[in-house]
């Protein structure tokens, strides 16, 4: 068994100095059947380490509810068979344009504090995960040299006792291997950040000697290692693709290294937010309390290995940098997975509208003085649909929704009346009573960095009718997890509802191509890697073979959907898109 430390100026394995060329690659991004074609790329880029973070909220949706952990083993498992090590960071929060942070909606408590009612579910979440990392330590035979206490938590609080428990909680229950934490090069954050005795190691995407002098001020012994380097970026809906230039990026990677550092390629490989799992941001500068900024569900991130698994030019500087400092020859690029034989049409067979879905897949209604939130209504992912009445008579109002998160599509007495945005929340025409109002509010990601992380979604304020508040609302939940089970539909007149429940009848396609859930199949021969485009469709959700592959949306700058090979089948697939506002029903639906 190998021995991996933190000595005065180097790491060292087994007593030597050894340099830690890592880049950030998360599992759950990345269909397993890719993960070794993936690292295997890694390799071939020049580096000999693996990095990835750990969400919670994807693997404990509900208290006790533990869902796949191992996929963590798995995936440590694969790192080193690829001949990686590997650097895990298991939060409990971890950003990573991850639907809140990783953090999962229903945790109680002053969140990243040392907060009784918070820190219990963390202990009780850290037992099941380390048991899929402890065993995989590299002093047990395993590829793990290094396990992160949080994450870049100098960037929000400063509860050192919180901090110390975490990597008290990580000692006792079996990692013997280094703890780290990481944060940005400012003297606020690493001092709210950073723990005596644990590895400090900071993220930055240029102006690496800055950075490590801001370290040394804090931190005079120990290696010097960016946790982040920032390769490339994210995009928001609505916004502008990010890209960085592969010889800037590559220069900046060359100034780390010459300063002796260590480094991870933040994002080595990004992958794709699968599942409505990407997450937002708030614009506004420094304290983040501006409009919502919601992620694409595309982390490409222009990261040297593409979104498909390609080496991309960045790629290739990337490896001229690093085989300097590689103990041998590179590998070559393994060649990449198969791609779609050719080009094939969705034919859409059936339709359902979303009260009809909501009927059979919602969860339970309920009726109170007040909007509840959807944490109320257990609702992570999905969208909750408000009803209210308009007392009559009474002559036209205005009708307002205070504190919406995020976006409403509103109908008046079952016609549709216009779509609210929290900086956009009262209707364009007045509405009269007797009235009745349905509101179908969509969360767009929760908050994943900054003060505003953990707020909540829906109607947080109230409906306002004029300046007087409606009350006896309505409201019932859907849950996106809720269709992932659906079964193959090829010969089904209605959908199959949880414990044998039936009653969705999908009926011919709507002329106007309104919101509802859509059913369909595609046939492909020579199935592989693909996208899927959806001309003329506004924002929803797609489905393929049960596998969730993402939210879609007309406001750019994603044109199209990532589909990774192994989800489809030879033959004829089945296809499911949950569109909210409207779809152009002449242009089909485009796998390519």
């Amino acid at each position: 068994m190998s021995e991996f430390r933190v000595g005065d100026a180097d790491f060292l394995l087994d007593g030597r100095p050894v340099r830690l060329l890592s880049g950030a690659l998360h599992y759950f991004r990345v269909h397993e059947a890719h993960w070794g074609h993936r690292l295997a790329m890694l390799r071939a880029m020049g580096l000999n380490c693996v990095e990835t973070y750990v969400p919670w909220n994807l693997h404990e949706p509900h208290p006790g509810d533990f869902r796949d952990v191992a996929a963590l083993g798995r995936f440590l498992d694969a790192a080193r068979e690829a001949g990686l090590w590997a650097i895990v960071r298991p939060g409990p929060y971890i950003c990573a344009e991850w639907e809140n942070g990783g953090l999962p909606h229903w945790v109680p408590g002053h969140r990243r504090t040392s907060d009784e009612r918070f820190l219990r579910p963390v202990e009780l979440w850290f037992r099941r995960l380390l048991r899929e990392v402890v065993p995989r330590q590299l002093d047990r035979g395993g590829p793990v040299l290094m396990v992160q206490v949080e994450n870049e938590y100098g960037s929000y609080g400063s509860d050192a006792r919180y901090l110390d428990r975490l990597a008290g909680l990580l000692r006792s229950e079996g990692v013997t291997v280094p703890l780290v934490t990481s944060d940005g090069p400012e003297d606020h954050m690493l001092t709210g950040g950073s723990l005596p005795g644990v590895l400090a190691t900071v993220n930055f995407a240029s102006d690496a000697r800055g950075a490590f002098e801001t370290l040394r001020r804090h931190r005079g012994a120990g290696p010097l290692m960016c946790m982040e380097f920032w390769c490339g970026w994210f995009d928001h809906w609505g916004g502008a693709h990010t890209v960085r230039d592969a010889e800037e990026a590559a220069a900046a990677l060359r100034e780390v290294l010459e300063c002796g550092a260590s480094v991870n390629l933040y994002m080595a490989h990004g992958g794709t937010s699968f599942g409505g799992w990407a997450g937002a941001n708030r614009g506004g500068g420094e304290l983040h309390e501006g409009a919502l900024e919601p992620d694409v569900t595309s982390y490409d991130y222009d990261a040297p290995v593409d979104e498909f698994g390609h080496p991309t030019e960045k790629f290739w500087r990337f490896r001229e940098v690093l085989a300097e400092y590689a103990d041998g020859p590179l590998p070559e690029p393994p060649p990449p997975p198969p791609a779609l034989g050719a080009p094939a049409e969705v034919a859409l067979t059936g339709w359902a509208s979303l009260g009809a879905v909501l009927d059979v897949f919602g969860g339970p209604e309920t009726s109170a003085p007040v909007p509840p939130a959807f944490e109320e209504l257990d609702v992570d992912r999905g969208v909750v649909r408000y009803e209210v009445t308009v007392p009559g008579p009474r002559q036209p109002y205005p009708l307002t929704v205070r504190g919406l998160r995020d976006l409403a599509v509103v109908y008046v007495d079952g016609r549709r009346a216009g779509t609210l945005t929290e900086d956009d929340a009262r209707l364009k025409e007045p509405v009269a009573g007797h009235a009745r109002v349905e509101l179908w509010v969509e969360s767009l990601g929760r908050v994943n960095y900054g003060p505003r992380a953990g707020e909540p979604k829906g109607i947080t304020g109230g409906l306002l009718h004029e300046r007087q508040y409606l009350h006896g609302v309505r409201a019932r939940g859907l849950r996106l997890d809720s269709l992932d089970s659906l079964d193959s539909l090829d010969s089904l007149d209605t959908l199959d509802a949880p414990d044998g429940v039936t009653g969705v009848a999908f009926g011919a396609l709507p002329g106007d191509g309104g919101p509802g859930l859509y059913r369909g199949t595609v046939t492909v021969a020579g199935a592989g890697d693909a996208r899927l485009e959806l001309p003329g469709w506004t924002r929803g959700f797609v489905w393929i073979n049960g596998f969730n592959l993402g939210r879609y949306w007309s406001a750019g700058p994603q044109e199209s959907l990532y589909v990774p090979g192994p989800v489809l089948r030879e033959g004829v697939n089945d296809v499911w898109v949950l569109e909210f506002e409207e779809a152009a029903l002449g242009p089909r639906l485009q796998v390519r």
